[in-house]
Order: C-alpha cells, then structure tokens, then sequence
C-alpha cells in the first residue's frame, strides 16, 4: 500500500512509530508513481525554472506531452539510459569541474528527488545547511554567529573553531557505500537500478567512485552520505555547536585539546565508513577571535567581512 504524502504528515504529528511504517511503504512501492505523468510534469516544471529561455527547454516544451511519454515509457519499461555528461570549467569564484547532463536527463533527476528527497530530509540534523528548503549558506552563517555567542559566552570566554573540510569529496563518493545508504530506505528494486544508471553515467579516475558537480541527485546524495558523519558528530561525539555545508563544516568549543579529538575520530570515521578524509590542509583548529573563513565571508565576533575573491566576483557583476 502506497501512502500520500499528506498522509505521512498527518500520521508523524499523531505516533512516531506508525510513520516509521510509512516510510517504509513509501520507498517500498513508488516506482510506478515516479514514472506517472503527473511527476514527470512537475520535473518538468521545476527542472525549468529560471531556463524558460533556454532554446533546449523550448524545444523541448514545444512537444512536451510526447517527449514526457516517451520517457515514462522509457522508465516503466528501464529502457532508459541517461545521455553522456557534457563537462566544462567553471571559475566562479575558485575552479571546478562542471557535468552538466541533458535536459531530459535533468527531469528525471528532479522526478526521483520529488519522491525520495521529503523522506530522507526529515532524518537529517537541523544544522546541515546545503541544498535543503529553508537553509543556505545565509542562515548557516546566522547559525555560525548564535554559536559563537553560545559558546564563548558572549565573547568573555575564549574558544575555537574546528575548520574542517573533506578531500575531493564529489570525486571521492564511494556508490558502493552510497548505494547501501539509500537501500536502507529505499525497498524498490527499480528506483534502484535507475539510480545505479546516473552514478554510472559519471566517468571517473576511480572506478565506481565520484559524482559530477552540477546534477541535482548529486547533491541530495552529497546530503545522503554526509549525514552519516552529522549522526555521528551529533550522537557519537555528542558536539553541541556542530554545522555542516556540503563538505564543509565547523565545530565550535572552548577546549582546544576536545577539538583536537574531535579531529582525530571524524578523520577515522571518515576513512572507516565513508572511504574519505580530511583536507590535511584546510582542517585546521583556529582562534575565533582571530577570524574564520566560512561560506564566502570572514567571520569576527563583532563583524563579519566577505572574503576577497567573493568582492571581486560581486564587483565584477556589478559592472
């Protein structure tokens, strides 16, 4: 039995356990509602957004309702094989690898994320700020300050900054471990085999390793594998003043030497678990006081400065 959303919401309000259950049934049988037309439409619609303009989206609109069949057929049928990723650079403000997948493809990315993204988001910690509906990296910097006043007890109490980045992380995903995480939810042996086909599309160094910057699966699935760490940050570690944006992430404290753990047993998991690592140079242990870079700013206790390669990336808009 498939139930509705509305349904999901109705039932958490009233008794855990029984939308434990439905969860369950949801990633159980959704396939069918994945490929339904009314999904692809509205992939559609969002994959369209703010590209209304774009000539591949117009052509593409000019025979929606054939070109939405089509793929349904596709999908019902897993005929469907997403089209080679088109790659280019992009400095914007540092440099990255972009893989940037076809129209078509992209509204498939948008149809799975409509229908597995709301039940996975709800087991996610609060303070992971990425690519989530009422985050961002505004309200992660606003979450950074009221830290900072906590912690250092409105700045009368020294503390420090756990900087902490993770090592090539899109290149370095693991789909092995991925895939286990997304199959403990996820009891559809066709969501899975399709989502088995977008991590293969992306051609890497690392066999069966590393998503493409620029997917929109990739960057649910980069909030899928790096929830692992934030449940064992939050639960394991039990660190109070915890955030986490993408592959960045900061932990705030008074004790030097407590960070320095901190450090060293997130490394481990890292390495255990997740098959990652730390950036050996940019996960450091740092003075408040004396600034720390997060999210494009500068951040003091009194003040916070935007960090100069983002001023001249806003000055150059400007002209």
């Amino acid at each position: 039995m498939v139930f509705p959303f509305f349904e999901v919401r109705m039932l958490i309000n009233n008794n855990n356990n029984q939308f434990i259950m439905c969860k369950k049934n949801i990633l159980n049988n959704i396939y069918e509602k994945l490929c339904s037309y009314e999904n692809l439409e509205t992939a559609f619609n969002r994959a369209r957004r703010g590209k209304t303009l774009k000539k591949y989206v117009i052509e593409f609109e000019e025979k929606l309702t054939e070109n939405l069949m089509q793929l349904r057929n596709e999908l019902l049928m897993q005929t469907y094989n997403p089209k080679p990723l088109k790659k280019f650079i992009l400095r914007d403000p540092k440099t990255r690898k972009i893989s940037k997948s076809t129209f078509r493809d992209r509204v498939v990315h948008h149809a799975i994320c409509n229908l597995i993204e709301p039940v996975f988001d709800k087991s996610f910690i609060y303070d992971s700020f990425a690519n989530r509906l009422g985050k961002g990296t505004l309200n992660a910097v606003k979450r950074f300050d009221e830290f900072k006043r906590k912690v250092s007890k409105n700045n009368t109490i020294r503390c420090y900054v756990l900087k902490a980045d993770i090592k090539s992380y899109f290149d370095t995903v693991n789909h092995k471990i991925l895939l286990d995480i997304l199959g403990r939810k996820i009891k559809d042996g066709r969501l899975m085999w399709l989502i088995k086909k977008i991590l293969a599309n992306h051609k890497s160094e690392n066999e069966n390793k590393g998503m493409p910057l620029g997917n929109l699966t990739s960057q649910f699935f980069a909030n899928v594998y790096l929830d692992q760490l934030d449940q064992f940050v939050k639960h394991k570690l039990r660190a109070t003043y915890y955030i986490r944006y993408v592959d960045d992430f900061v932990i705030m404290h008074q004790s030097r030497k407590m960070l320095e753990e901190y450090k060293e047993k997130i490394d481990c998991f890292l390495r255990e678990k997740l098959d990652l690592e730390l950036h050996p140079d940019k996960s450091q242990i740092l003075k408040l006081e004396k600034g720390i870079s997060f999210l494009g700013f500068r951040v003091f206790y009194y003040h916070k400065l935007l960090v100069q390669k983002n001023m001249r990336k806003f000055e150059g808009e400007m002209e």
